[in-house]
């Protein structure tokens, strides 16, 4: 186990003990190794100065460290239950070698922590800033020799690399292109956030004869992908007769005239119920999945402060459907009887009854099919590959460099 060089408060210990009861407790961490890692990392070394130990430590904080001209930010260490779920996804062990894609110091110095003495990490970033900062902290906190650092754009692969028995992907990824597949051992697994239609999952993928398939998924949110692995979202702002906005983004089906939808906010709001309900605190992350799998028109929903939605959070989703001149998006209200709430639509426009029952419509379909099941697997298919082997049934996503497969058990 590495001892570390940096000077470590008594206040850090206890929250990095702490931090590593809780990612336990949780079932976050389930192999002794791993809580090994987290418990002797610094990871107040690689946060921004000035970052609260509090937060640094908290299990479900990720700490940004760089924004561009517009405070977004494009660079993040991930909050430590997502970096402990993904490791643990990922199977790693001692004498592995790991690609990290996307760096940041303190993910890498965990991954070396893992796979020990003999193994062989290497951390890839398309920013100069983001890589020349994680060499400084990873050489102060006492890894330097052990995690190798390289400025490249992994869409491209790492240059001049052999395979590796894991890659696991710390940004937001809506493709897998051939390089990484490449760069995958025999037997090996990559772990990526992958982005579908919208919905994004931390999915461990094994390689089985030409394609992968999925060993887990877990629900998560990352930092979009930068460089040529980058893709961009339309994003349709509609106004309200204060200029304020509703803005709807599409990751595919984008409408082919989205004027239609000018002065939408003006008209009369309609709304449908479902007669599905669900308990207070109950997680329904599933639901947003199926409707990017099975509803045409989706899209994400952001409302201005000052805007009709913005004044109603907590009866609503981010959650949308388009359908020409209208669009509906995801609602709730208490539930009739008991503790809870029932699902819906609202909608807007002169066809919103449409668009609020075809939405309604898949969240009885989620209810019915999916929901007390088994959870859906995942595949990718990359081009070229035998797609009569897709299970019947299957929603199908396209991808620039082949097909991602999610397969619900009890619709197939």
């Amino acid at each position: 186990m590495m001892t570390s060089r940096h000077n470590d408060s008594p206040s850090a210990e206890l929250l990095r003990e702490a931090l590593v009861q809780q990612l336990r407790k949780r079932g976050f961490i389930r192999d002794d190794r791993v809580a090994d890692a987290f418990a002797v990392v610094e990871r107040h070394v690689f946060v921004p100065e000035g970052t609260p130990l509090e937060a640094t430590y908290n299990v479900d904080d990720s700490v940004a460290t760089k924004t561009d001209e517009h405070g977004v930010i494009v660079s993040s260490i991930s909050a430590p239950f997502i970096q402990a779920l993904m490791i643990e996804q990922s199977g790693l062990g001692p004498g592995m070698s790991v690609l990290e894609i996307g760096s940041g110091g303190y993910n890498a110095a965990l991954l070396a922590e893992v796979v020990g003495p003999d193994g062989r990490v290497v951390s890839v970033d398309i920013d100069p800033e983001v890589t020349d900062r994680a060499k400084v902290l990873l050489e102060a906190a006492g890894y330097g020799e052990r995690v190798t650092v390289v400025l490249a754009d992994a869409e491209h692969g790492v240059p001049a690399s052999e395979l590796f028995d894991r890659i696991i992907v710390t940004v937001g990824a809506w493709d897998l292109p051939p390089a990484w597949l490449d760069q995958l051992a025999e037997g090996g697994v990559i772990v990526v956030p992958l982005r579908m239609n919208g919905v994004t999952r931390s999915i461990a993928f094994r390689r089985v004869a030409d394609h992968l398939v999925s060993t887990s998924a877990e629900v998560c949110g990352f930092v979009a992908m930068r460089g040529d692995g980058e893709h961009s979202e339309p994003v349709f702002r509609l106004p309200d007769a204060q200029g304020r906005h509703v803005s709807l983004r599409f990751d595919t089906g984008v409408p082919e005239n989205p004027s239609l939808l000018d002065g939408v906010l003006a008209t009369q709001r309609t709304a449908v119920w479902s007669g599905v309900t669900i308990g207070h605190g109950i997680s329904f992350a599933d639901l947003h999945l199926w409707f990017a799998c099975f509803l045409p028109g989706f899209c994400k929903l952001a409302a201005d402060e000052g805007t009709e939605l913005a004044e109603e959070r907590g009866k609503w989703f981010p959650f949308g459907v388009v359908r020409g001149d209208s669009f509906a998006y995801l609602a709730v209200r208490p539930a009739v009887e008991g503790a809870g709430v029932e699902f819906g639509a609202r909608a807007y426009g002169a066809h919103g009854q449409e668009a609020a029952t075809a939405m309604v419509e898949q969240i009885q379909a989620w209810d019915r099919q999916a929901r007390s099941g088994p959870a859906p697997t995942f595949a990718f298919w990359p081009t070229g590959g035998d797609l009569t082997r897709i299970p019947e049934g299957s929603a199908v996503l396209e991808k620039t460099h082949g097909l991602v497969t999610i397969s619900w058990p009890a619709t197939s």
